[in-house]
């Protein structure tokens, strides 16, 4: 069996075991809250030491845990999903990488050597983005490697500024005069890794990779980069007064125009990118709010039913001749019983429905929001994007999986592969237990106990179930296209930020490029160089030849008149 796909096949088996060994560790380790540092110091230039340095402690080692568990399911799905491809070999080794930069990431607390996990994830992102080779995954791949140099830049100036206290590690960061810059460097740079407003645009964008990757990216690597990077300097950023207000309102902000943006959309793909993003403002806002353990716990539970739900959308596609578009789709839960009960599982981890994975650390968030003094306003915002959560989710549900039929009728779908199955099999079970299982063992989220009224309590069950309620009243069996109007051109492109994300910056590219063109290249430069140099020698040669021709004429004459001369003097 393991010959079908031999190279993806053998990486999934080293990513699982990986993942099975690290596990009795990494329980050790939260049991006995043990954290190592392993610093290797290479070299000192001006009394600032260059380190290398590992830190093995709970958050790294569950963190990289979750991380390898799913990559190694989402290459047992690409063994079927991928087995046409020509070039698995490239694309097992490219995930790979993608793994190693984010474990990278995981187990180094020094700023310029966590580059190494940072910009990793960044190049390998851009070639998987571009992995089909045409002009739509191109624009998508320099969008997504675009916004995420500008966090490049931020962290490469923090490590500038940071020189000042003579180290790097992030365990060890303290206050110093410059220290509000490095504090906004790394936000900016944790806004744009993990897709915040206004730097969104990308992550939708991002779909034009192969759902393999589509899964493995959303889930637990590249967009969940900005969150662990802000958890890991918490100590550090939460010092300074300006941090938590301004995180707070960004996550907010990008969660409601998430959940707006995924009731428009009608791409599959898309839509769970935008409920990603939404999840992604989750995070944010919790550790907006003083609460980066919590963070960390929706986190872990985020990326195991996230990743379910790419591959069974992957499945469904795979299967409805690779349609993306859910208006094209219909009655998926008699064709594919299987794939329909584990994307409703995820779905409704998604929501927050009791005792799945996502009850536990979604609803944890939200008590905490009504709980912790925030302002009124927020709590609103942060309600109505969790009712929209519900809403686009049973829309997605209602049009792809329930409706009548809409793709062809000689199209049969089947689930009789083993890889895809075994995989959204283990998800689920994941997608089931790990929040149950996460909240009784690991972490130390939830240290202080708060009681709340009972209609408080309830508020996040009558929100989602309110929001499931409004999306069965106001969804209508037709879904095709109707006439756009205003409102809804601003929703579906994400308050203008798709289109504003690209079309300025390529006018003003090409703008200038244009201008740099006719004004130098065909112009100064024309004038200085080659065709002034050579206008400059036509002329001189010109004059020259005028010269040359009148100087001629007067010495002919010159001749005749001294011949002329020389002619009448001898005859008389």
């Amino acid at each position: 069996m393991f010959l079908k796909s031999l190279s993806s096949s053998i990486s999934s088996t080293f990513l699982l075991f990986y993942s099975a060994t690290l596990f009795p560790l990494t329980a050790y380790f939260v049991m006995n809250d043990l954290c190592i540092l392993v610093d290797w110091n290479i070299m000192t230039v001006s009394s600032c030491p260059m380190n290398f340095s590992l830190v093995l402690d709970p958050v790294s080692l569950s963190f990289s845990n979750v991380v390898c568990l799913i990559s190694g399911c989402v290459m047992l799905f690409s063994s079927s999903y991928m087995s046409h491809d020509p070039f698995l070999k490239r694309f097992t080794w490219l995930v790979m990488l993608f793994v190693m930069s984010m474990n990278l990431l995981v187990f180094i607390p020094s700023l310029p050597a966590l580059l190494l996990g940072w910009d990793g994830l960044g190049i390998v992102s851009f070639a998987l983005v571009i992995y089909y080779q045409n002009m739509k995954s191109l624009a998508a791949g320099m969008l997504t490697v675009l916004a995420n140099r500008i966090g490049d830049v931020m962290i490469l100036l923090s490590i500038g500024i940071l020189v000042l206290q003579g180290h790097w590690m992030i365990t060890l960061m303290s206050d110093f005069h410059l220290y509000y810059w490095a504090t906004l460097a790394i936000l900016i740079a944790a806004m744009t890794k993990s897709a915040q407003i206004p730097f969104s645009a990308w992550l939708p964008a991002a779909m034009a990779a192969p759902t393999p990757v589509s899964a493995l990216v959303h889930s637990s690597t590249l967009v969940t980069a900005g969150v662990f990077l802000l958890i890991r300097f918490y100590p550090f950023l939460n010092t300074c007064a300006f941090f938590r207000p301004t995180l707070l309102f960004v996550s907010v902000l990008t969660l409601l125009m998430a959940g707006f943006g995924a009731n428009y959309e009608n791409d599959l793909k898309k839509i769970i990118a935008l409920s990603t993003l939404s999840q992604l403002g989750v995070m944010m806002m919790s550790l907006g709010m003083g609460m980066p353990y919590l963070a960390l716990f929706h986190l872990y539970t985020h990326a195991l039913f996230k990743a379910l739900l790419f591959l069974c959308a992957g499945a469904i596609i795979h299967n409805s001749s690779n349609a993306q578009d859910i208006r094209m789709m219909g009655m998926v839960y008699k064709q594919m019983p299987l794939t329909t009960t584990s994307m409703n599982v995820a779905n409704l981890s998604l929501c927050g429905a009791p005792f799945l994975s996502g009850f536990y650390s979604k609803d944890l968030i939200l008590e905490l929001s009504l709980f912790a003094p925030t302002n009124l306003l927020m709590v609103v915002l942060i309600f109505l994007a969790t009712g929209m959560t519900a809403a686009y989710s049973l829309r997605l549900a209602f049009c792809s999986l329930w409706s009548n039929t809409k793709s062809q009728s000689y199209h049969g779908k089947q689930e009789q592969d083993f890889y895809i199955n075994s995989s959204t099999l283990v998800l689920s079970f994941s997608a089931v237990a790990a929040g149950f299982f996460l909240q009784s063992i690991f972490l130390p989220f939830n240290p202080q106990t708060f009681i709340m009224p009972t209609g408080m309590k309830l508020m996040t069950i009558f929100v989602i179930l309110l929001g499931i309620f409004l999306a069965s009243v106001l969804w209508e069996e037709d879904f095709f296209p109707k006439k756009m109007n205003k409102m809804k051109f601003f929703l579906s492109t994400m308050w203008f930020l798709a289109p504003l994300s690209a079309q300025p910056m390529t006018k003003m590219s090409m703008t200038l490029g244009t201008s740099l063109m006719k004004s130098i290249d065909q112009g100064w430069l024309e004038i200085l160089g080659g065709q002034g140099a050579l206008q400059a020698s036509s002329n001189i040669s010109m004059k020259n030849q005028l010269v040359q021709l009148k100087f001629f004429n007067f010495f002919i004459l010159s001749m005749i008149y001294f011949l002329v001369i020389i002619l009448m003097t001898s005859i008389k």
